[in-house]
């Protein structure tokens, strides 16, 4: 018997690549046979996990969301760069203590497209989850040549608290994108603006306020008027896109530039070959940090549950918060009840209890048929 174990994250916990190991670690102690790939949706992690199937790194000293110099990592293959905002300008370059909801910007994440560009990357994927700001994706333009500037003509830094004041953009001094595609790779539905926009739903996770959620709010409207009155005439049909809210609206700001949204899990089953790696497997493994009802609609492990099919998939999370019967998975397994309590703060600890499940699920797999089910979650 072999197992393909394809996880997705535990956000702020483990990698894929240590979620795998560990999964793969408890199999073994089984006596079964694994393969790991693991796998991102688009999101923080996007680039460990193109590092992981194969791309190679390729290192650039960008601002971070305060806009101090530090070195980021992208993921490039002869074509293709996968770039990051968490890495790049994300909550991951701040301490708890330096979240700064009103002056974070992106422009280090622009700062990196433009050198993988510049290094011959014809297809940048843009991986847009962990952010740190809410600026429209104006700092990630400001990078690529962009300027933002006030009624009297005066240049501006387009961080979110100067939003409300941009009155023109120019593009006299942007690189030139031609030839270059440009992919925004999620699983955020969100638009730019409104209740379910990047202020009202993010915001929050990134310090800010009530109030400032209202001036992020604000910001952003104006910076969409701004960018009407400038000639962008299709700025408020792209602020109405699902994804357009990702990473504080840098999904605006890549559709503004032509990028295409797509399925972050299918892109990223595609680029990193997940079809090639199923043959020849009896059982799949895919893996989150938390198990709900928007995972159904299309994150990572139901996307790979779908694309396994007939091969049974087996869900290991770190919380199964599902309110609803699922027959998706063949078996779901929650590291919180194996452990009596959430460990998504203790990663040894949730590394341990992956082990004791990949051992369990390897002695359970052991007794099954190929290709035939486990048995049923009882929330199943």
């Amino acid at each position: 018997m072999r197992v393909l174990i394809a996880p997705d994250k535990f956000k702020g916990s483990l990698s894929a690549t240590e979620v795998a190991d560990n999964l793969a670690h408890g199999l073994a102690r089984a006596g079964v046979d694994s393969v790991t790939l693991p796998l991102a949706d688009g999101g923080d992690g996007s680039v460990a996990a193109a590092l992981a199937a194969g791309m190679r790194p390729r290192t650039c000293i960008v601002a971070d969301a305060l806009g101090r110099p530090h070195k980021a990592t992208l993921a490039v293959d002869a074509t293709t760069a996968v770039v990051e905002v968490a890495n790049t300008c994300g909550l991951a370059t701040l301490t708890h203590a330096e979240l700064a909801p009103m002056t974070a910007t992106s422009y280090g994440f622009g700062e990196a497209v433009r050198h993988a560009i510049s290094n011959g990357a014809r297809r940048v994927v843009l991986a847009l989850g962990g952010s740190a700001s809410t600026d429209g994706g104006a700092g990630m333009l400001a990078a690529l040549g962009y300027t933002f500037h006030d009624h009297n003509g005066r240049t501006m830094t387009p961080t979110a608290d100067n939003l409300g004041r941009i009155d023109v953009v120019r593009a006299a001094d942007a690189g030139d994108l031609r030839g270059i595609e440009l992919v925004v790779a999620g699983d955020v539905t969100s638009p730019l603006t409104g209740p379910s926009g990047a202020a009202a739903v993010y915001g929050p996770q990134k310090g800010a306020t009530v109030i400032e959620i209202d001036r992020l709010e604000s910001g952003l409207d104006h910076l969409v008027t701004a960018l009407q009155r400038s000639g962008w005439h299709n700025a408020a049909a792209h602020a109405r896109t699902p994804g357009a809210g990702a990473a504080g609206g840098c999904g605006f700001a890549g559709l503004l530039l032509g990028a295409r949204i797509v399925s972050g899990a299918d892109y990223f089953l595609d680029l990193l070959d997940f079809d090639r790696h199923l043959p020849g497997n009896d059982l799949v493994v895919t893996a989150e940090g938390r198990l709900d009802e928007q995972t159904l609609t299309g994150k990572l492990p139901a996307v790979v549950a779908r694309r396994a099919a007939p091969i049974p998939a087996v869900a290991v999370v770190g919380r199964n918060d599902l309110t609803c019967p699922t027959t998706l998975f063949a078996d779901t397994y929650a590291v919180a009840d194996h452990a009596g309590t959430d460990t998504a703060h203790d990663p040894q600890r949730t590394a341990a209890q992956l082990r004791d499940i990949g051992a369990l699920i390897g002695d359970r797999a052991r007794t099954c048929r190929p290709n035939q089910a486990l048995h049923r979650d009882v929330r199943d």
